[in-house]
């Protein structure tokens, strides 16, 4: 019953679906040196970071050695937000999904890059950027 209802609105039955899991990295507040206007080369602002990573197999399991480790993910985030001027959020955004596809198990990236102090009646402004591996930028 429930495959003919997914397949009636055009879904695939889960033993059909592609095995892969995502690891996420949700609102990762930060300083940060962005942006292309005099005075935001002047002192850093307030920036917010979420990443998707979607890794090519399915779940490994319990096996620490096997998945995609959110903390050295977070470090590279933090390592390139204290490397320098930034100028544009999606410059930010592209090395940040450099970052994620040095683990060769991420096949898919979405990066969020917001601004969060651009427009007082706005909660951020920025970037998002898809990248699968193996594409053109």
């Amino acid at each position: 019953m429930i495959e003919r209802c997914l397949n009636g609105l055009g879904a695939r039955p889960p033993a059909e679906a592609a095995a892969a899991y995502t690891v996420t990295v949700r609102g990762l507040v930060l300083m940060c040196s962005i942006g292309i206007r005099p005075r935001e080369r002047e002192r850093p602002q307030r920036v917010r970071v979420s990443v998707d990573l979607v890794a090519a197999d399915a779940f490994p399991g319990e096996s620490r050695r096997r998945i995609i480790n959110y903390e050295k993910i977070v470090a590279a985030i933090r390592e390139i937000a204290s490397s320098g001027h930034i100028d544009l959020c999606e410059g930010f955004a592209e090395r940040i999904c450099a970052a994620c596809f040095a683990d060769p198990r991420v096949e898919r990236v979405r990066v969020w890059v917001e601004k969060l102090d651009v427009f007082q009646d706005t909660d951020g402004v920025g970037a998002i950027l898809d990248r699968v591996r193996g594409t053109a930028a």
